[in-house]
């Protein structure tokens, strides 16, 4: 399987193992790496028969103003905006992802930001065979899980998870 990090993180594949299948045509990818994951799939000539996306990073229903405001915020403290993005991807778990931690740039934040979803272009991916599933808690505080659950449920096999957050889990491990 390939996974693909979320914004900040590294190696916090291991947090998402119930949701993984572990095959060779399976791509998965957390938050940013839903967007990173996504793509892969939609431009790879090789077999995918399953695309998980724990989380995906949605932000295509803000103002402009709400991306420029990140940025400039995360441009001023990084270290703050990133420990609290961090914060706010548990919640409302206590788990610690400090030691996933891989501060992500700029360019990264922005990339995450203004990416859009396309429904053709999922379509295709499901035309061409691929089984899409969304993992979502309805408890995010980095995403509206609800906005998000209402683009992707038409199209996929959406799960929207009771009690949880960005991170999908609400205790610590």
């Amino acid at each position: 399987m390939k996974y693909f990090n979320g914004f900040s993180l590294q190696n916090e594949k291991e947090l998402f193992t119930p949701y993984l299948i572990q095959s060779e045509y399976c791509v998965a990818g957390f938050s940013y790496g839903a967007q990173q994951a996504f793509e892969y799939v939609y431009h790879t000539k090789e077999r995918i028969d399953r695309l998980i996306l724990l989380s995906p990073a949605f932000f295509q229903t803000e103002k402009p103003s709400f991306i420029r405001t990140q940025l400039r915020y995360f441009e001023a403290g990084q270290e703050a905006y990133v420990k609290q993005f961090l914060s706010n991807a548990a919640y409302p778990s206590s788990l610690n992802l400090s030691e996933y931690l891989n501060v992500g740039t700029k360019e990264e934040l922005e990339s995450l930001l203004s990416y859009t979803w396309e429904k053709n272009k999922i379509q295709e991916l499901l035309d061409r065979g691929t089984t899409i599933e969304v993992f979502l808690g309805e408890n995010d505080k980095i995403i509206d899980a609800q906005k998000v659950f209402e683009f992707f449920k038409p199209l996929t096999t959406t799960y929207f998870m009771k009690r949880v957050g960005h991170i999908l889990k609400n205790q610590t491990l």
